[in-house]
């Protein structure tokens, strides 16, 4: 295990940069917003609201992907990154597949998980199109010859987004709870994006925490060789049971490729959202929330009030308790909004 402790110099420069007109930016937050920021100074400090990354094994994201760190001036100076205009400022949510059974559950999860993205990108529409099928998208699939669950190619996925994609879309994410593969000659993919045409698609299939176990009931009991158009595969398939587990994982998913969009990289100043993740272990690590870098590099991107945005944030949170009190359950487990993770904002 080892600890990245930077020092405050050097998080100073990441967030403020020694640029004239950048310094001009950050001057322009108030003197409370400057205090949430550099409290990323003392990252690991009683009392601070951060904490520095922690590298647990060699096939954590750093180790195994080495990558240069992006810095706020090197951020803004891309020439490439995307920022929301009058005329494209929606992210819009398309859901691929069966969710599970139709009904409260389901139109619950999808719309909290909705909801968390605009308090997320505070400023921004997010919007969910209808629901589509497997055999909607015509897609090309497979059965995974060491799981045996089904699979479905995410290149066929993204040709069918673009064809969807709204004028007026900042983006388009596709999700869906079937398992994704990008070539043959990959085992699996969690996602696949086109950051320059701002689109993506990910699966929370493996987010099931029984999905390694041979119980896993995706698995197919017997072998099973459909047809390239034979949809009927994907009626009655297994599905995750909807949990707060599931839905803080899919939060973390979701926001952490949308900040892609934006052409924020993966951090490696601090605990932070936008963190590589090699592994759902690593991935359940992280925060739900940005550093005060990378928060910096979404907020010159869409201009919201900090304190609004955390506001926006904890009203989600509040919302969904009062909502949860009155469900009996989900899957024979009590469902719990995944509120916990908000703690140090109510600090703020």
């Amino acid at each position: 295990m080892k600890v990245i402790q930077h020092t405050a110099k050097t998080l100073h420069n990441a967030l403020v940069s020694n640029s004239h007109d950048l310094v001009q930016i950050y001057d322009k937050y108030t003197k409370e917003e400057k205090l949430l920021l550099e409290d990323g100074y003392r990252a690991g400090q009683t009392g601070s609201l951060f904490q520095p990354i922690t590298v647990h094994s060699d096939s954590d994201w750093i180790s195994a992907h080495p990558e240069e760190p992006q810095d706020f001036q090197s951020f803004y100076r891309d020439r490439h990154r995307k920022i929301p205009s009058a005329s494209c400022n929606t992210v819009y949510i398309q859901t691929i597949g069966s969710f599970g059974e139709a009904g409260v559950d389901t139109d619950q999860y999808v719309e909290w998980l909705r909801d968390y993205c605009q308090a997320f990108f505070h400023g921004l529409s997010v919007k969910s199109l209808p629901a589509v099928s497997v055999s909607d998208t015509q897609c090309s699939f497979r059965v995974n010859s060491n799981s045996h669950n089904l699979q479905i190619l995410t290149g066929d996925l993204l040709q069918f987004l673009r064809r969807k994609k709204p004028k007026d879309a900042f983006c388009i994410i596709g999700i869906t709870m079937i398992d994704l593969y990008p070539k043959d000659s990959w085992n699996f993919v969690f996602g696949q994006a086109s950051l320059s045409e701002g689109m993506g698609v990910f699966s929370f299939a493996r987010y099931d925490d029984n999905f390694n176990s041979k119980c896993y009931a995706g698995r197919l009991t017997k072998q099973l060789q459909p047809k390239q158009g034979d949809y009927s595969v994907f009626e009655g398939y297994y599905t995750p049971p909807i949990t707060s587990m599931l839905l803080l994982r899919s939060c973390k998913t979701m926001t952490h490729e949308i900040g892609h969009m934006f052409g924020i990289r993966h951090c490696q100043w601090l605990n932070c959202i936008m963190q590589g993740s090699n592994h759902l272990e690593e991935s359940d690590r992280r925060p739900l929330d940005l550093c005060p870098i990378c928060l910096h590099k979404l907020h010159v991107s869409l201009g919201f009030d900090i304190a609004d945005r955390y506001k926006a944030l904890l009203s989600w949170m509040e919302e969904g308790q009062s909502q949860t009190s009155g469900l009996h359950c989900f899957h024979e487990h009590p469902w719990e909004y995944p509120s916990f993770a908000f703690g140090t904002v109510i600090l703020f």
